[in-house]
């Protein structure tokens, strides 16, 4: 038994947290606020053979950029076994990686999501697509790795969280926009949990504003400016990353900040996208990635 999934990488450029539930259901924990999904991701594979004398029942590994801990693909997997008798089989996990770990990308989400993904479709345990979400999802808030990667990941393109909880509670509303190139630069990584532990009051306040103002507008380059405030009141700006902010301001280019990360990325129409690359050439210590909005989501990969 074999498959295999994908989940495209997703950046978040305000949010607001919400971490109380009366219940203390995971399901409802999660964020409000705004992003957007990209080509590039993570790609799990799955691979269930009879168990022999492995000492564990499972193995995993990372291809491409390399996560430093397993623990949320150990949720996702112990929350499948759960659901039948597997004590006979040994699962070998593979994650691919092709998105920096630690800068704001979505990762972990995109790992859980994934795999949760290649497990139902691998175990024909056939869950309810909601089910997978809320699996991946659980993960993450449990692990501390993210809060509303995972409900916007599950969806895809360009979205605002207009009601924080895993997929199936939490709800989004997509943005259509024209055809726009997504240019990001990340410097270095920074932890998610500190982050969110320190600033929470902070970033609940102007996030929920920033919600109600981008439902009005509906509109990426208002969508920048605001990821821009947000990072700015938050202090999450760099003096590198405001030389290279102040870089594409001063050529009129819009751009946002990766939370949490220090990545920068500007959703551009295609004809300034050589604009955009001049500017982050001049930083070599940074790893450029070039996108597109990747509008399906999370899913199975049947090739």
């Amino acid at each position: 038994m074999e498959a295999k999934a994908f989940c495209p990488a997703h950046i978040t450029g305000f949010f607001k947290a919400h971490l109380e539930d009366p219940q203390r259901n995971l399901e409802n924990l999660g964020s409000m606020g705004a992003g957007f999904s990209i080509k590039q991701g993570v790609t799990t594979r799955v691979k269930i053979d009879t168990k022999n004398d492995q000492q564990s029942n499972f193995c995993i590994i990372a291809k491409g950029y390399q996560s430093d801990k397993t623990d949320v693909s150990e949720y996702v997997l112990n929350e499948f076994l759960k659901l039948g008798e597997f004590s006979d089989k040994f699962f070998d996990i593979e994650h691919e990686i092709l998105i920096p770990v630690g800068y704001g990308l979505g990762s972990s989400s995109a790992v859980a999501l994934s795999l949760s993904y290649a497990l139902d479709q691998a175990l024909n345990t056939k869950l309810d697509k909601i089910k997978i979400g809320q699996i991946a999802h659980n993960a993450e808030v449990n692990c501390k790795t993210g809060l509303g990667d995972v409900l916007a990941s599950y969806h895809g393109g360009f979205e605002i969280r207009v009601k924080a909880g895993a997929p199936g509670i939490g709800s989004v509303e997509k943005i259509i926009t024209d055809k726009i190139v997504i240019m990001m630069i990340c410097f270095s990584p920074i932890s998610t949990n500190k982050f969110i532990k320190e600033r929470l009051p902070q970033i609940n306040g102007l996030g929920g504003k920033m919600v109600n103002k981008l439902l009005e507008s509906k509109n990426y380059e208002h969508f920048q400016d605001m990821s821009l405030e947000f990072a700015k009141y938050v202090d999450v700006m760099t003096p590198r990353m405001q030389k290279l902010v102040d870089e594409l301001s001063q050529k009129d280019i819009k751009c946002g900040i990766a939370l949490f990360g220090e990545t920068v990325f500007s959703m551009i129409p295609k004809e300034k996208e050589n604009d955009v690359l001049e500017i982050l050439q001049k930083y070599p210590e940074g790893s450029i990635i070039k996108s597109e909005l990747d509008d399906q989501g999370a899913r199975v990969l049947f090739n």
